[in-house]
């Protein structure tokens, strides 16, 4: 009777021995430190490109809406206006970037306004290389958002493939097909490509935001250029020379 317990008892002991040992935090922050070198350098690299997507948020919410809600003004500014002489009585108006590009042409073509066109299409290229350099500038740091988003499934994936890889290898060497020995490298690897997808969505969601936001804001721009362009068209119909600069 002993002599069966005994053998009983040997059998579970060996049993337990051959049984791989699970790792006992299979937590994120776990699964982080047990990851392959590669891995975490993946891992990192995903949660830095997140950080960059949601700073830029930030920094481009604040920026636009400032630089919105100032071009609004100029622009309801301006519409109101018989002449573009008359933006001289609001300081802050008189110094609008769109204003001081019209004022400056009107002076250096103070000698040929009798060429009305030629002043209006030199006026409308300043305005419009003004309005492309406004559109540069609310687009700085906003294309950084497409490459994270097109790039992050991908560095993700390649995260992921490498710890499926090393857990095959584990197999291969410990000669075993238990899903103890495989299941902790294909979650640490899984992991990567959920920290992929965790920073590429939001990326690709915002850029589509500011986008439209940019857009937007363009327009207003136009339409501010318009505005300043017909009280251009109004002066050179009067026969109004340009005044010194405000």
């Amino acid at each position: 009777m002993n002599s069966v317990a005994g053998a009983i008892g040997l059998a579970i002991s060996s049993a337990q021995a051959a049984t791989p040992a699970v790792p006992a935090n299979l937590s994120v922050g776990g699964m982080f430190l047990q990851a392959d070198w590669v891995v975490k350098f993946v891992m990192i690299g995903l949660l830095i490109a997140s950080l960059v997507t949601w700073t830029v948020l930030v920094a481009k919410v604040l920026e636009l809406r400032t630089a919105t809600a100032i071009q609004r003004e100029v622009h309801d500014s301006v519409i109101a206006l018989r002449s573009l002489g008359d933006a001289k009585a609001t300081p802050a108006l008189a110094a609008s970037p769109l204003i001081v590009e019209a004022r400056t042409e009107l002076e250096l073509s103070a000698d040929a306004l009798a060429d009305g066109e030629g002043i209006k299409e030199r006026v409308v290229s300043r305005l419009e290389r003004h309005e492309a350099a406004e559109a540069r500038r609310m687009t700085r740091g906003v294309n950084v958002l497409a490459t994270i988003g097109s790039t992050a499934p991908f560095v993700g994936l390649f995260g992921t493939v490498w710890g499926i890889m090393n857990s095959f290898i584990g197999i291969a060497e410990k000669q075993t097909t238990n899903l103890a020995v495989v299941a902790p490298g294909i979650a640490e690897a899984l992991l990567a490509t959920a920290m992929g997808l965790v920073a590429a969505i939001p990326s690709v969601v915002i850029y589509n935001h500011f986008s439209r936001r940019i857009a937007a804001h363009r327009a207003l721009v136009a339409d501010t250029s318009a505005a300043i362009l017909r009280l251009v068209s109004r002066d050179l119909s009067r026969g109004t020379l340009p005044a010194g600069r405000s």
